[in-house]
């Protein structure tokens, strides 16, 4: 069977003066536009209290990938959005690099942090979005809907990959991993059946999430995505789809990534994908740890 395998990890740092400084980091949304690297990237109060945002999400700059400059003032605070959908917080941010506009689609939390819904804000900068619209929203009481992948198939339609909160079981919930849609950018997302279920028998057995989705020359279209016991110990694997994302051609069988033991055991047991970045053969997989630290993992593709 094919494989991804990691060759070197990285720490991913912030400089000095970033408007995130104190807080713990999450979702490294990075993408390249000519040589100089860009992300998107969530800051959480830490400690967290009872009046903070879940989430607060900065823009910035690197020309390695790993040393990155934020911009003074986060592009995306909640309020001020459609329904106030995101008064709570704003998270997970995705970029879409149109020829005219960035579009962000991002979690926003309401204001009582009880649910998640998809939003989407764009732009000719990032730091002049504009909030648009309510994507995709569960119904109220069913949990979050969170975590945007967005891809396009050789048709010329879109993929929408999405985390949601299944059914409870014995009243723990679990997540899952949905997929919508859409013939254009801005045209209504309609469902389709999951991509992919847990394995009961694997490191993946209760939570599946998200992850950035990226082609090798050669090989399928592949996402890092999140799994997870019932515990919450999350890793990072693989699984590949055909080139019109309408079945799976391969899913690795242990995780690509499987995080350290924290230095304090207070942390989350967590390793979480956002984001990728193809180049040099290669592809630079941006993720977190512990819900608070940045690194990129370097991986290669072995066929």
């Amino acid at each position: 069977m094919p494989t991804y395998a990691v060759e070197t990890i990285d720490i991913v740092t912030l400089g000095a003066g970033s408007p995130l400084a104190t807080m713990d980091l999450m979702s490294p949304f990075v993408w390249k536009e000519a040589a100089r690297y860009r992300m998107m990237v969530r800051g959480v109060p830490d400690p967290l209290g009872h009046n903070d945002p879940t989430g607060v999400i900065a823009s910035g700059w690197s020309d390695n990938g790993l040393e990155f400059c934020l911009d003074p003032v986060p592009a995306i605070l909640p309020g001020n959005s459609p329904d106030n959908a995101d008064a709570g917080g704003c998270e997970d941010p995705t970029v879409l690099v149109r020829p005219d506009r960035y579009v962000v689609y991002y979690t926003g939390v309401d204001a009582r942090r009880e649910q998640g819904a998809m939003m989407a804000a764009s732009g000719p900068t990032l730091q002049t979005l504009e909030k648009r619209r309510v994507v995709l929203k569960a119904p109220a009481g069913e949990g979050n809907i969170k975590e945007a992948t967005i891809v396009q198939a050789p048709d010329g339609s879109w993929r929408l990959f999405y985390e949601y909160a299944a059914a409870f079981d014995h009243g723990v919930a679990a997540s899952r991993i949905g997929v919508a849609t859409a013939a254009a950018i801005g045209d209504p997302w309609v469902a389709l059946d999951d991509p992919f279920d847990i394995r009961e028998d694997g490191w993946d057995n209760w939570h599946l999430s998200t992850g950035p989705i990226c082609q090798l020359p050669g090989a399928d279209p592949v996402m890092f995505y999140n799994g997870a016991t019932v515990d919450a110990r999350w890793r990072i694997g693989w699984v590949s789809f055909s080139p019109d994302y309408t079945r799976i051609t391969g899913r690795g069988i242990e995780p690509v990534i499987m995080p350290p033991p924290p230095a304090n055991r207070d942390k989350t047991d967590i390793a979480f994908a956002a984001s990728s970045v193809v180049e040099d053969g290669g592809i630079s997989l941006y993720y977190s740890l512990e819900d608070s630290i940045l690194r990129r993992a370097l991986l290669r593709y072995y066929p």
